[in-house]
């Protein structure tokens, strides 16, 4: 799907090319995905072209907490028990 938005010029200020206001979008719509749950990490990781270190960066690098939860941290232990058994 694409969508087009319009924004007036008063309100880009200096912004540079389109293509930078198009990112800055995409990543915006990432976090907010991401911060209220629709979005996992590997889904963020995807839309951006990242790798699953380069979303963690990302998102911290914009004060983004991970979600990990308990389950998660339990299923890394079994994980790391059945590679090193």
């Amino acid at each position: 799907m694409e969508i087009t938005i319009s924004i007036p010029d008063k309100f880009l200020g200096n912004a540079e090319k389109t293509e930078s206001v198009s990112r800055q979008m995409l990543e915006a719509f990432a976090i907010e995905n991401y911060r209220q749950e629709k979005m996992s990490l590997g889904q963020v990781a995807e839309l951006l072209g990242f790798s699953i270190d380069e979303a963690n960066r990302f998102l911290k690098k914009h004060r983004i907490p991970l979600e990990f939860s308990l389950e998660d941290l339990e299923e890394d232990q079994r994980a790391i028990e059945l590679y090193l058994n």
